[in-house]
């Protein structure tokens, strides 16, 4: 019963008293549900940050299982230890890489695999940037001859936005002299320096028989002039808390805001009246 006295205006501030109370109910129906939905994105981010950490912990597949598998993405996150050699002049510089805030650049390195004619990319490390010159690279130092190589089996180098068509970071090179004959420019994506690293793009451009469905990333303590304290991947999980939070929160004020307007302001208004009567 709406705590104001019968009158001419009752059956109008009755309907909108139903009217009021059907919109409270929908919209909290609504954000009850959002806020429930991303709780239950949260759960599938911790199950897969979960099975992650679990293929993170099985033994290091070897060379041999490796090639064994149907699909090297079934086994991502995966140990494995490689046996090849190092492409070394086929090494790439990723730009804008960062490794505890500071910028520089992830080094990717082709590794031809002992005994197939396979090669893998394979992500050593970062090196910081030289903040004076940032086509200055940090000296890497890379093993002559067969070595062995132990990381997890991850998808090919995520990539960065990029302003403008071109993926290559190079020097401005000189001005040539009058007599010289102007030479064509490089192919673009044939700098050492990259924003990003397409590896089917670069399979053609280097003519390597390189797999392009995985990559390796390289474990182990910092060596060879490159830092390995790979950050993980970011799943969102404290956006989705936070989203929910919101949308639980906004549920909470949709019902103070009713049970204010609806109950709690026609009692005080009523009881103020009945006050003023009585003064009359």
């Amino acid at each position: 019963m709406i705590p104001e006295p019968l009158n001419a205006e009752a059956p109008r501030r009755r309907g909108r008293f139903w009217l009021v109370t059907i919109a409270a109910i929908l919209t909290l129906a609504a954000t009850v549900s959002l806020g429930r939905w991303q709780l239950s994105r949260a759960a599938q981010k911790e199950a897969l940050q979960a099975s992650i950490d679990a293929e993170k912990q099985k033994p290091a597949l070897d060379q041999a299982e490796f090639l064994a598998l149907p699909q090297a993405s079934d086994a991502l996150h995966r140990p494995v230890r490689l046996r090849g050699l190092w492409l070394t002049p086929q090494t790439v510089y990723l730009d804008n890489r960062q490794m505890h805030g500071v910028p520089g650049f992830y080094v990717l390195t082709p590794f031809a695999l002992e005994g197939t004619e396979q090669t893998v990319m394979i992500q050593r490390g970062w090196v910081q940037r030289n903040f004076v010159d940032r086509t200055k690279l940090g000296a890497v130092e890379t093993p002559a001859g067969i070595v062995e190589v132990t990381g997890l089996i991850e998808p090919p180098p995520s990539h960065l936005l990029e302003l403008g068509t071109s993926s290559t970071a190079a020097a401005p090179a000189p001005a040539p002299a009058a007599s010289a004959p102007v030479q064509a420019p490089a192919a673009e994506g044939s700098s050492a320096i990259r924003q990003n690293l397409d590896l089917e793009a670069f399979r053609a451009e280097t003519k390597l028989p390189l797999r392009t469905d995985v990559s390796l990333q390289q474990t182990g303590p910092a060596s060879e002039g490159l830092q390995r304290d790979w950050p993980a991947p970011a799943l969102g999980l404290e956006r989705h808390y936070g989203y929910a939070f919101q949308w639980f929160g906004l549920s909470a004020l949709v019902v103070i805001l009713y049970v204010w307007f609806q109950f709690i302001t026609p009692f005080r208004r009523s009881r103020r009246r009945a006050r003023d009567e009585r003064r009359l």
